[in-house]
Order: structure tokens, then C-alpha cells, then sequence
């Protein structure tokens, strides 16, 4: 019995993982209207590539990405979708043209996950990407700069981001 409890808890783990990071996270389908709608509000487009089965990914994603995707402040600040590497799936590039999510992977160079790249809305890139995490904490504090670094790019005014210790007396 426990022999067919195991597999059924991983299977079950993974489907849940896969429900909180369409949530939070959700797929790129089309990044010309997401590039459109950041556009709108001054907003960067935030990309997580990841790959399947990557605890590493999972990590990024529960830890940091889908949280930093319900803050208000944030959601003002970013569009974000998510890309899995190896994927198949149909998508809608920022220059309009049907590619696959593998196939976008493979055009900006992602060979390693989870990798976080910030887009202005005509799929420019605005920072360096973010490869691999160290911790959370860690990933957190250099997203922040990543994403201060990509609306300064784009000449957003939306003021800096909330809950970024700075030291005393600075």
C-alpha cells in the first residue's frame, strides 16, 4: 500500500506545484500583447524560464516570483509569464510571430534554469538575466535591482519597491 501512496503524493505535489505557478506565474501565450499592455503602464515584462522537474525552478517560483506576483506594488511594475524550456507549446513572440516556448528559450540563449530576463514591450532586454539561486533571500534581493534596473531602462517613474532593507544611517 505505501509502495502506491508514494507515487501518488509526487504526482499530486507536482500537479499542485504546476496550479500555484499558472497563478501566479502564468504561461506566455503572447508576449506582443504583454509587451502592449506593460507599454500601457510603464511596466516591465518579466520572463522565468524554467524546466520541468527543477526543484531549483519550483524554489524561484514559491518562494519569490508567485508572492512578488500578488504585491500590489509589483503588479504595477511587471507583466509576468513564464516559459518552460523544453516546451512545445504555441506562443505569440513580441514581434508578433508564432515560435514555441523551446524555441523562445533557445533565441535568448537559455540553456540553464530557472533564468529570469526582464522585456521592454519589443522583447528588448533591460537587465542582465538572473541564472540559477543561491536562496531566496538571496534571489529576492538581486530581482529587486534587476527590476529597479529594467524601469529605470524604460523611463518608468513608479518610485522604488517596498520592503528593500536599506542600511542605517544611509
Amino acid at each position: 500500500m505505501t509502495r502506491l501512496l508514494a507515487p501518488l503524493a509526487w504526482i499530486v505535489a507536482w500537479g499542485v506545484t504546476a496550479a500555484l505557478a499558472d497563478e501566479g506565474v502564468p504561461a506566455a501565450r503572447d508576449l506582443q500583447q504583454d509587451g502592449a499592455e506593460a507599454r500601457a503602464r510603464g511596466a516591465a515584462v518579466l520572463v522565468v524560464f524554467v524546466g520541468a522537474r527543477c526543484p531549483y525552478c519550483d524554489l524561484a517560483l514559491n518562494e519569490v516570483l508567485i508572492p512578488t506576483s500578488r504585491n500590489p506594488d509589483y503588479q504595477r511594475k511587471l507583466v509576468m509569464r513564464r516559459v518552460q524550456t523544453r516546451s512545445g507549446q504555441a506562443l505569440r513572440d513580441f514581434d508578433g510571430k508564432r515560435i514555441t516556448q523551446g524555441e523562445f528559450a533557445k533565441r535568448h540563449g537559455v540553456f540553464l534554469v530557472p533564468t529570469v530576463m526582464l522585456f521592454d514591450q519589443h522583447g528588448q532586454p533591460l537587465s542582465k538575466p538572473m541564472v540559477g539561486i543561491a536562496t531566496a533571500d538571496h534571489f529576492g534581493y538581486e530581482l529587486d535591482l534587476a527590476i529597479e534596473e529594467a524601469l529605470a531602462r524604460i523611463g518608468a517613474t513608479s518610485g522604488p519597491i517596498p520592503a528593500q532593507a536599506t542600511p542605517a544611517g544611509s
